[in-house]
Protein backbone atom coordinates (compact mmCIF):
# COMPACT_ATOMS: atom_id res chain seq x y z
CA UNK A 1 0.00 0.00 0.00
CA UNK A 2 1.28 3.28 -0.94
CA UNK A 3 2.16 6.16 2.09
CA UNK A 4 1.38 9.06 -0.14
CA UNK A 5 -1.81 11.10 1.05
CA UNK A 6 -5.09 9.79 -0.23
CA UNK A 7 -6.48 12.55 -2.68
CA UNK A 8 -10.10 12.74 -4.08
CA UNK A 9 -10.71 11.85 -7.66
CA UNK A 10 -12.69 14.56 -9.42
CA UNK A 11 -15.82 13.94 -10.51
CA UNK A 12 -16.83 12.59 -13.69
CA UNK A 13 -18.43 14.88 -16.72
CA UNK A 14 -22.00 13.32 -16.12
CA UNK A 15 -21.53 13.25 -12.08
CA UNK A 16 -19.92 16.94 -11.49
CA UNK A 17 -22.14 19.35 -9.53
CA UNK A 18 -23.37 22.11 -12.12
CA UNK A 19 -24.71 25.58 -11.41
CA UNK A 20 -28.42 25.77 -11.48
CA UNK A 21 -29.94 28.46 -13.59
CA UNK A 22 -30.41 31.96 -12.25
CA UNK A 23 -31.31 33.72 -14.97
CA UNK A 24 -34.78 33.93 -17.76
CA UNK A 25 -35.28 35.38 -20.90
CA UNK A 26 -39.14 36.31 -21.15
CA UNK A 27 -40.11 36.82 -24.96
CA UNK A 28 -42.50 38.95 -25.02
CA UNK A 29 -42.41 41.20 -28.04
CA UNK A 30 -45.09 39.63 -30.59
CA UNK A 31 -47.96 41.88 -32.11
CA UNK A 32 -50.72 40.64 -30.46
CA UNK A 33 -53.17 40.06 -33.36
CA UNK A 34 -55.51 37.62 -31.93
CA UNK A 35 -56.64 40.37 -29.30
CA UNK A 36 -56.88 43.49 -31.59
CA UNK A 37 -58.05 46.06 -30.89
CA UNK A 38 -57.51 45.99 -27.26
CA UNK A 39 -53.43 45.34 -28.06
CA UNK A 40 -53.02 48.44 -29.79
CA UNK A 41 -51.44 50.22 -27.49
CA UNK A 42 -51.81 48.02 -24.25
CA UNK A 43 -49.03 45.15 -24.49
CA UNK A 44 -50.68 41.61 -24.49
CA UNK A 45 -48.43 40.70 -21.50
CA UNK A 46 -50.17 43.19 -19.13
CA UNK A 47 -53.99 41.84 -19.79
CA UNK A 48 -55.17 41.86 -16.40
CA UNK A 49 -55.96 38.52 -14.95
CA UNK A 50 -58.19 39.61 -12.03
CA UNK A 51 -56.00 42.34 -10.90
CA UNK A 52 -52.38 41.23 -11.72
CA UNK A 53 -51.36 41.14 -15.35
CA UNK A 54 -50.43 38.11 -17.09
CA UNK A 55 -46.77 38.96 -16.69
CA UNK A 56 -46.72 39.42 -13.25
CA UNK A 57 -47.70 35.92 -12.82
CA UNK A 58 -44.77 34.56 -15.20
CA UNK A 59 -42.07 36.26 -13.50
CA UNK A 60 -43.74 35.41 -9.78
CA UNK A 61 -43.52 31.81 -11.45
CA UNK A 62 -39.65 32.50 -12.16
CA UNK A 63 -39.21 34.07 -8.97
CA UNK A 64 -40.43 31.23 -6.67
CA UNK A 65 -37.97 29.23 -8.47
CA UNK A 66 -35.25 30.63 -7.54
CA UNK A 67 -34.78 32.69 -10.69
CA UNK A 68 -33.19 36.27 -9.44
CA UNK A 69 -32.47 37.59 -12.90
CA UNK A 70 -35.23 38.60 -16.06
CA UNK A 71 -34.41 39.81 -19.45
CA UNK A 72 -37.44 40.72 -21.34
CA UNK A 73 -37.19 40.77 -25.17
CA UNK A 74 -39.61 43.82 -26.34
CA UNK A 75 -40.84 45.52 -29.17
CA UNK A 76 -42.13 48.76 -30.37
CA UNK A 77 -44.63 50.41 -27.51
CA UNK A 78 -44.21 47.88 -24.94
CA UNK A 79 -42.07 49.65 -22.59
CA UNK A 80 -45.27 49.91 -19.86
CA UNK A 81 -43.92 46.15 -19.46
CA UNK A 82 -41.07 46.88 -17.79
CA UNK A 83 -42.94 50.20 -16.33
CA UNK A 84 -45.02 47.57 -14.15
CA UNK A 85 -41.89 46.20 -12.34
CA UNK A 86 -40.52 49.60 -11.69
CA UNK A 87 -41.23 51.46 -8.44
CA UNK A 88 -44.19 54.33 -7.94
CA UNK A 89 -43.38 56.90 -5.40
CA UNK A 90 -46.34 59.05 -6.05
CA UNK A 91 -48.66 56.23 -6.05
CA UNK A 92 -46.77 54.53 -2.90
CA UNK A 93 -46.95 57.75 -1.13
CA UNK A 94 -50.78 58.23 -1.74
CA UNK A 95 -51.42 54.97 -0.65
CA UNK A 96 -49.00 55.25 2.53
CA UNK A 97 -50.82 58.12 3.63
CA UNK A 98 -54.11 56.89 3.43
CA UNK A 99 -53.00 53.80 5.41
CA UNK A 100 -53.31 51.35 2.59
CA UNK A 101 -51.18 48.42 3.78
CA UNK A 102 -52.47 45.91 1.64
CA UNK A 103 -52.58 47.49 -2.16
CA UNK A 104 -48.80 49.25 -0.86
CA UNK A 105 -47.64 45.91 -0.92
CA UNK A 106 -49.19 45.11 -3.97
CA UNK A 107 -47.80 48.28 -6.03
CA UNK A 108 -44.64 47.43 -4.56
CA UNK A 109 -43.89 43.72 -5.47
CA UNK A 110 -43.74 43.31 -8.74
CA UNK A 111 -40.30 45.57 -7.93
CA UNK A 112 -38.89 43.12 -5.43
CA UNK A 113 -39.68 39.81 -7.60
CA UNK A 114 -36.41 39.82 -9.23
CA UNK A 115 -34.39 42.15 -11.18
CA UNK A 116 -35.92 42.78 -14.55
CA UNK A 117 -33.42 44.23 -17.20
CA UNK A 118 -34.76 44.37 -21.36
CA UNK A 119 -33.36 44.56 -24.57
CA UNK A 120 -35.56 45.08 -28.04
CA UNK A 121 -36.16 43.21 -31.02
CA UNK A 122 -36.46 44.98 -34.15
CA UNK A 123 -38.21 42.98 -36.14
CA UNK A 124 -40.35 39.44 -34.89
CA UNK A 125 -38.34 36.87 -36.35
CA UNK A 126 -39.44 33.84 -34.51
CA UNK A 127 -39.12 32.28 -30.96
CA UNK A 128 -35.27 31.03 -31.82
CA UNK A 129 -34.21 34.47 -32.76
CA UNK A 130 -35.74 36.36 -29.91
CA UNK A 131 -33.88 33.80 -27.26
CA UNK A 132 -31.12 34.71 -28.84
CA UNK A 133 -31.38 38.34 -28.63
CA UNK A 134 -30.06 37.07 -24.76
CA UNK A 135 -26.85 36.23 -25.70
CA UNK A 136 -24.87 38.94 -24.20
CA UNK A 137 -26.98 38.90 -21.37
CA UNK A 138 -26.70 35.11 -20.19
CA UNK A 139 -23.44 34.46 -21.58
CA UNK A 140 -22.38 30.85 -20.91
CA UNK A 141 -25.05 30.01 -17.88
CA UNK A 142 -27.75 28.06 -18.34
CA UNK A 143 -30.92 29.82 -18.38
CA UNK A 144 -35.16 29.38 -18.09
CA UNK A 145 -37.04 30.27 -21.05
CA UNK A 146 -40.72 31.21 -20.48
CA UNK A 147 -43.12 32.33 -22.98
CA UNK A 148 -44.75 35.63 -22.07
CA UNK A 149 -48.61 33.97 -22.52
CA UNK A 150 -48.73 31.17 -20.57
CA UNK A 151 -48.08 30.33 -16.81
CA UNK A 152 -49.02 27.77 -14.50
CA UNK A 153 -50.74 27.19 -11.00
CA UNK A 154 -48.44 28.33 -8.35
CA UNK A 155 -49.80 25.47 -6.23
CA UNK A 156 -48.12 23.12 -8.69
CA UNK A 157 -45.09 24.33 -9.87
CA UNK A 158 -43.42 22.79 -12.45
CA UNK A 159 -40.32 25.14 -13.00
CA UNK A 160 -37.71 23.97 -9.77
CA UNK A 161 -37.93 20.31 -11.38
CA UNK A 162 -36.76 21.79 -14.78
CA UNK A 163 -33.95 23.90 -12.98
CA UNK A 164 -32.83 20.69 -10.76
CA UNK A 165 -33.06 18.17 -14.12
CA UNK A 166 -31.00 20.37 -16.22
CA UNK A 167 -28.56 21.25 -13.24
CA UNK A 168 -27.74 17.44 -13.05
CA UNK A 169 -27.64 17.03 -16.87
CA UNK A 170 -26.02 19.78 -18.11
CA UNK A 171 -28.34 19.63 -21.36
CA UNK A 172 -31.84 20.95 -22.78
CA UNK A 173 -35.08 20.40 -20.38
CA UNK A 174 -38.25 20.65 -21.60
CA UNK A 175 -41.59 20.62 -20.27
CA UNK A 176 -44.75 19.00 -22.29
CA UNK A 177 -48.50 18.69 -21.98
CA UNK A 178 -50.55 16.16 -23.57
CA UNK A 179 -52.50 17.35 -26.05
CA UNK A 180 -55.31 15.99 -28.21
CA UNK A 181 -53.71 14.66 -31.93
CA UNK A 182 -56.09 17.12 -33.69
CA UNK A 183 -54.31 20.04 -32.24
CA UNK A 184 -50.49 18.90 -32.47
CA UNK A 185 -50.18 21.04 -35.64
CA UNK A 186 -50.33 24.02 -33.18
CA UNK A 187 -47.16 22.91 -31.32
CA UNK A 188 -43.77 21.42 -31.31
CA UNK A 189 -44.30 18.03 -30.79
CA UNK A 190 -41.69 15.15 -29.46
CA UNK A 191 -40.49 11.73 -29.92
CA UNK A 192 -39.46 10.11 -26.50
CA UNK A 193 -38.00 7.57 -24.88
CA UNK A 194 -37.65 6.06 -21.21
CA UNK A 195 -35.29 8.17 -18.82
CA UNK A 196 -33.11 7.21 -16.26
CA UNK A 197 -34.80 6.37 -13.13
CA UNK A 198 -34.59 8.60 -10.15
CA UNK A 199 -33.43 11.42 -12.11
CA UNK A 200 -35.99 14.25 -10.23
CA UNK A 201 -37.93 12.60 -7.64
CA UNK A 202 -41.79 12.82 -8.04
CA UNK A 203 -41.15 14.33 -11.88
CA UNK A 204 -42.35 12.47 -14.56
CA UNK A 205 -39.12 13.01 -16.98
CA UNK A 206 -38.56 11.34 -20.25
CA UNK A 207 -35.56 11.32 -22.61
CA UNK A 208 -36.43 13.25 -25.91
CA UNK A 209 -34.83 11.47 -29.12
CA UNK A 210 -36.76 14.19 -31.54
CA UNK A 211 -38.55 17.16 -32.28
CA UNK A 212 -40.49 18.35 -34.85
CA UNK A 213 -42.26 21.99 -35.02
CA UNK A 214 -45.93 22.07 -35.69
CA UNK A 215 -46.83 19.03 -37.59
CA UNK A 216 -49.88 17.01 -39.13
CA UNK A 217 -51.75 15.02 -37.00
CA UNK A 218 -50.54 12.31 -39.69
CA UNK A 219 -46.68 13.44 -39.27
CA UNK A 220 -46.44 13.58 -35.36
CA UNK A 221 -44.41 11.27 -33.40
CA UNK A 222 -46.56 11.69 -30.14
CA UNK A 223 -49.01 13.93 -28.46
CA UNK A 224 -46.17 15.34 -26.07
CA UNK A 225 -46.88 19.17 -27.01
CA UNK A 226 -43.70 21.17 -25.72
CA UNK A 227 -44.82 23.76 -23.33
CA UNK A 228 -43.44 27.47 -22.88
CA UNK A 229 -40.82 26.47 -20.70
CA UNK A 230 -37.33 26.14 -21.71
CA UNK A 231 -34.19 25.22 -19.36
CA UNK A 232 -31.54 25.70 -21.98
CA UNK A 233 -27.38 25.49 -22.01
CA UNK A 234 -25.65 28.49 -23.11
CA UNK A 235 -23.88 26.80 -26.00
CA UNK A 236 -27.72 27.25 -27.28
CA UNK A 237 -26.61 31.23 -28.53
CA UNK A 238 -24.11 29.70 -30.95
CA UNK A 239 -26.13 27.17 -32.63
CA UNK A 240 -29.38 29.60 -33.13
CA UNK A 241 -26.66 32.04 -35.20
CA UNK A 242 -26.36 29.45 -37.70
CA UNK A 243 -30.20 28.42 -37.50
CA UNK A 244 -31.54 29.05 -40.48
CA UNK A 245 -35.21 30.04 -41.32
CA UNK A 246 -37.71 27.33 -40.62
CA UNK A 247 -41.60 26.55 -40.46
CA UNK A 248 -43.13 30.36 -41.39
CA UNK A 249 -39.99 31.49 -42.63
CA UNK A 250 -38.93 32.03 -38.70
CA UNK A 251 -35.83 31.18 -36.61
CA UNK A 252 -37.55 28.37 -35.02
CA UNK A 253 -36.45 27.01 -31.04
CA UNK A 254 -37.08 24.02 -31.77
CA UNK A 255 -34.81 23.80 -34.98
CA UNK A 256 -31.71 24.74 -32.80
CA UNK A 257 -32.61 22.07 -30.17
CA UNK A 258 -32.65 19.51 -32.60
CA UNK A 259 -29.36 20.45 -33.77
CA UNK A 260 -27.87 20.17 -30.57
CA UNK A 261 -29.71 16.88 -29.90
CA UNK A 262 -28.17 15.72 -33.16
CA UNK A 263 -24.22 16.36 -31.73
CA UNK A 264 -25.27 14.87 -28.65
CA UNK A 265 -26.58 16.91 -25.95
CA UNK A 266 -28.51 15.19 -23.83
CA UNK A 267 -32.66 16.44 -23.64
CA UNK A 268 -35.15 15.68 -21.45
CA UNK A 269 -38.92 16.41 -20.53
CA UNK A 270 -40.77 16.52 -17.88
CA UNK A 271 -44.60 15.89 -18.57
CA UNK A 272 -46.83 18.09 -16.67
CA UNK A 273 -50.15 17.31 -15.26
CA UNK A 274 -50.84 20.58 -13.41
CA UNK A 275 -52.67 23.14 -14.20
CA UNK A 276 -51.93 25.33 -17.03
CA UNK A 277 -53.63 28.99 -18.18
CA UNK A 278 -52.73 29.90 -21.82
CA UNK A 279 -53.59 33.65 -22.23
CA UNK A 280 -52.67 33.41 -25.88
CA UNK A 281 -56.07 33.24 -27.50
CA UNK A 282 -58.89 34.85 -26.19
CA UNK A 283 -61.14 31.73 -25.13
CA UNK A 284 -57.84 30.57 -23.05
CA UNK A 285 -57.75 33.90 -21.61
CA UNK A 286 -60.62 34.33 -20.30
CA UNK A 287 -61.10 30.79 -18.68
CA UNK A 288 -57.76 31.69 -16.97
CA UNK A 289 -59.77 34.66 -15.19
CA UNK A 290 -62.61 32.83 -14.72
CA UNK A 291 -60.47 29.69 -12.92
CA UNK A 292 -58.47 32.57 -11.07
CA UNK A 293 -61.48 34.22 -9.61
CA UNK A 294 -63.11 31.03 -8.44
CA UNK A 295 -60.14 30.19 -6.83
CA UNK A 296 -60.08 33.48 -4.60
CA UNK A 297 -60.98 33.56 -1.04
CA UNK A 298 -61.80 37.14 -1.43
CA UNK A 299 -64.07 37.13 -5.08
CA UNK A 300 -64.36 33.51 -5.09
CA UNK A 301 -67.78 32.58 -3.12
CA UNK A 302 -69.92 36.02 -4.54
CA UNK A 303 -68.69 35.22 -8.05
CA UNK A 304 -69.05 31.14 -8.36
CA UNK A 305 -72.71 32.06 -7.02
CA UNK A 306 -73.17 35.07 -9.69
CA UNK A 307 -71.84 32.13 -12.24
CA UNK A 308 -73.96 29.51 -11.54
CA UNK A 309 -77.03 31.85 -11.81
CA UNK A 310 -75.81 32.90 -14.89
CA UNK A 311 -75.22 29.41 -16.52
CA UNK A 312 -78.35 28.43 -15.24
CA UNK A 313 -80.35 31.74 -16.79
CA UNK A 314 -78.60 30.60 -20.02
CA UNK A 315 -76.26 33.07 -20.22
CA UNK A 316 -78.39 36.01 -20.00
CA UNK A 317 -77.91 38.57 -17.88
CA UNK A 318 -80.53 40.10 -15.86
Amino acid sequence: MSDEPATSRPPSPSTAPRRRAVKAVIPAAGLATRFLPATKAVPKELLPVVDRPVLQYIVEEAAAAGITDILLVTGRGKTSMVDHFDRQPYLESRLEEKGDAERLAAVRRPAELAEIYTCRQGEPLGLGHAVGMGDSHVGAEPFAVLLGDEFVDESEPLLPAMLDLQAQTGGIVLAFLEVPREEVKRYGIASVAPAEEGLVPGAEVVRVTGLVEKPTPEEAPSNLAVLGRYVLPGKIFETLRHTKPGSGGEIQLTDAMQTLLDEGTPVHGIVYRGTRYDTGMPLGYLQAVVQIACQREDLGPAFRSWLEEFVQAGGVGS
